[in-house]
This record gives C-alpha cells, sequence and structure tokens, in this order.
C-alpha cells in the first residue's frame, strides 16, 4: 500500500480559524494576507475542507470590504469549522 501524503492546497493562504460560533455560524480567521468580499475561499482542516465565496466580513462588528494581514475578521461560514483550520484564496 502506498502512503497516503497530505493533500496539496491550491490557492494563497491567508490566514487561519482562531474561533468558531456554532450558533451564527462565524468563524473568525487571523489574517496572514489580504482577504476580500467575493474572494472564493477553501477552509481545510483535519476533518474540514469547506469552499465558499466570502460574502460579507467584519472587524469588530463593522462591515467591511476588504482586510489586511494583521486583521481579525469574522466570516459568516456554510459549514462548521475548526480552530486551527487554515484559510486559503483559491
Amino acid at each position: 500500500m502506498a502512503e497516503q501524503k497530505p493533500e496539496a492546497v491550491e490557492g494563497r493562504k491567508v490566514g487561519e480559524i482562531s474561533h468558531y460560533f456554532s450558533k451564527i455560524s462565524v468563524g473568525i480567521i487571523e489574517l496572514a494576507g489580504p482577504l476580500k468580499v467575493g474572494d472564493s475561499i477553501r477552509i481545510k482542516g483535519h476533518t474540514t475542507d469547506v469552499t465558499q465565496t466570502v460574502d460579507s466580513m467584519q472587524i469588530e462588528h463593522q462591515s467591511v470590504a476588504e482586510a489586511k494581514a494583521g486583521d481579525s475578521v469574522g466570516i459568516k461560514v456554510t459549514e462548521h469549522v475548526r480552530v486551527g483550520d487554515t484559510v486559503y484564496v483559491v
């Protein structure tokens, strides 16, 4: 049997999930790169693999169109995500 290699993810890493609010389906992303509304993202982790479009995002409860590295943004997610999941722009 061949060894399974971790799947390479196409795209640019933009951050990591730092918190998840299950009641409102919002993930908090600590950004390591720029992200804007309309970007297609993929959230990948051990048991997570979600691809979606960023419809809206907020910084400190204020809607923003784009954010830069170092920002902490909240986005509505379509599925459960976990702390430590990596976020890519695809």
